[in-house]
């Protein structure tokens, strides 16, 4: 996807320790076989994400053009961010996404680490102020996570599993935080319907592995309804 910055990013990968990330892959291993194989529902999963994703995609396509558009005209900047992400057996992948921040974001972070909203690794801050004014409509309602379609449809993502983390937040995982990494991410979870950004770290992965302990056919349709309302909301959106 033309126009994605993502040269950060793969500089933040490079500096992570290598011995680490393999210690990772180990324990995402060992911490697999505590996960019950479910080969049928993983087959008609990855049909499901293969035909909605498509579908998608299609019928969404006047709102891609709106949204670009509408981040291009604010600044002059690239419509696409592409970010380095943890998937599946701690693999990583390009997650995609509209761009909803100012032009060097990554580097503004540092400066803004003190204001962290979230407790654990990862970073959450309602009033961030490298969000544009088209980006805080967009995360608001979820629009910009829409080019994940993408993911999904390549098969680095599906519609429901746990949100991709970074690299830098997995290096600080316990073994409860990196049980999330044995199934594919996804779009959506429990997490998108309960709160989302309302929702602390702890909470936040118990969520993650309740699902992976209940994951099925009838509890991943049930998650997609219930992100609707929550998205028209914009619960717990940041």
């Amino acid at each position: 996807m033309k126009g994605m910055r993502s040269a950060e990013n793969e500089n933040n990968i490079s500096k992570l320790d290598s011995v680490s990330l393999h210690q990772t892959a180990e324990r995402i291993r060992e911490l697999d076989k505590t996960i019950p194989p479910k080969p049928v529902y993983e087959f008609f999963k990855r049909a499901f994400d293969i035909v909605s994703s498509s579908a998608a995609l299609v019928l969404l396509s006047w709102l891609f053009l709106f949204t670009a558009i509408a981040i291009k005209l604010e600044d002059g900047g690239p419509v696409f961010y592409s970010q380095i992400r943890v998937g599946k057996n701690g693999k990583f992948f390009r997650m995609h996404k509209f761009r909803s921040m100012c032009d060097g974001a990554e580097r503004m972070k540092k400066k803004l680490l003190k204001q962290n909203e979230m407790n654990g690794p990862a970073f959450k801050m309602e009033n961030d102020p490298r969000i544009t004014k088209v980006g805080r409509f967009i995360r608001k309602t979820s629009i910009d996570e829409l080019p994940q379609l993408i993911n999904i449809l390549e098969g680095s993502m599906s519609v429901v599993g746990p949100r991709p983390p970074l690299g830098h937040e997995v290096m600080q995982y316990d073994d409860f935080a990196m049980r999330r990494l044995a199934v594919k991410p996804g779009l959506t979870c429990y997490w998108q319907c309960c709160g989302r950004s309302n929702i602390d770290f702890d909470e936040w992965m118990k969520l993650d592995n309740k699902y992976i302990d209940e994951r099925g056919a009838w509890v991943d349709i049930k998650m997609i309804f219930a992100t609707i309302p929550a998205v028209l909301k914009g619960e717990g959106s940041c």
